[in-house]
């Protein structure tokens, strides 16, 4: 039991990873009562989280590949038994949910464990103050069961028994999937586990561990890591926002330009160790990468 215990508590540690990766610093995970390295993990990843969308966001910074929403506005209708009955349409993008779902449930449901309380006591307010407008900080729970801690605007509607609580958050929003229709199918283009995304990074590595090497045909990838060439360009195209070949001579020049500007390694043992089979390949390749030849960065170094 433990054991099935733990592993969840890892798999919520993985989505907020992703989440992370992907530029998502909003979410948090929620605290368990347990003392022990799992949870120091837990505290840890918070924190980051913490600093990173600090950060991050004061600085202004825009990931290029996703569309970033600032300051979006999440709003719950509720009757007098504190059930939902309305939201606006940035509610299911925050919480990952699908409108049906959140639709005449409780909204202490939607809370975490510290918040439940909280909203309980708050309950007990609303009840008697008619006229009651005040501010909380709520923390939501995430389909993921990730937290998204926001700080809500809790007012009772005039003349109505509805609760309108509204807060503001940031949000995401990734084309996680991009449809390919054809007259007979429909395809998901992209990773659609975490497992595929291992096997995706596990590619990268693989192509960084190996910049030395021509690389293989894209058959032949597929054939070393079990998989078919059309899942790895189009899930490595769509992580990371370039192809397979691309990113590899990208990589590969990056690493000669390196080694000529911070060595004294010959040219032509610099082209052997990137995969080139003769120096005049090697500069005709770099001279096109960079608009410059690899003999134009010696000239212009100080003799060592």
């Amino acid at each position: 039991m433990q054991e099935e215990i733990d592993q969840q508590r890892i798999q919520k540690m993985y989505q907020m990873l992703l989440e992370m990766a992907g530029g998502n610093f909003t979410n948090r995970i929620q605290r368990s009562e347990k003392d022990d390295e799992l949870e120091a993990l837990v505290v840890l990843m918070n924190m980051v989280a913490e600093e990173m969308k600090e950060s991050v966001f004061h600085s202004g910074f825009i990931n290029p590949h996703y569309s970033y929403s600032n300051l979006v506005q999440t709003t719950f209708i509720l009757d007098e038994d504190f059930i939902i009955r309305s939201y606006n349409s940035t509610v299911p993008t925050v919480l990952g949910f699908t409108s049906d779902r959140l639709y005449g449930i409780p909204f202490a449901n939607l809370l975490s464990k510290e918040s439940e309380a909280v909203w309980n006591s708050l309950a007990a307010v609303l009840f008697q103050d008619i006229t009651y407008n005040g501010t909380t900080s709520l923390v939501y729970i995430t389909r993921e069961q990730l937290l998204v801690p926001c700080l809500c605007t809790i007012a009772r509607l005039m003349h109505s028994t509805d609760i309108l609580i509204s807060s503001v958050t940031t949000v995401i929003t990734e084309p996680l999937k991009t449809l390919v229709s054809s007259e007979n199918t429909t395809l998901f283009v992209g990773p659609n586990s975490y497992s595929d995304v291992q096997l995706i990074q596990q590619l990268y590595d693989y192509i960084l561990n190996n910049l030395n090497s021509p690389l293989p045909s894209s058959k032949e990838l597929s054939r070393i890591f079990g998989s078919n060439d059309y899942k790895l360009k189009s899930g490595f195209k769509h992580l990371f926002k370039t192809s397979i070949y691309q990113f590899y001579t990208n990589e590969r020049m990056k690493r000669a330009q390196l080694l000529i500007q911070q060595t004294r390694i010959p040219l032509k043992s610099i082209a052997i160790t990137n995969g080139f089979t003769s120096y005049p390949n090697f500069s005709r390749a770099f001279k096109k990468h960079f608009g410059y030849t690899p003999k134009d960065i010696k000239k212009r170094l100080p003799e060592l």
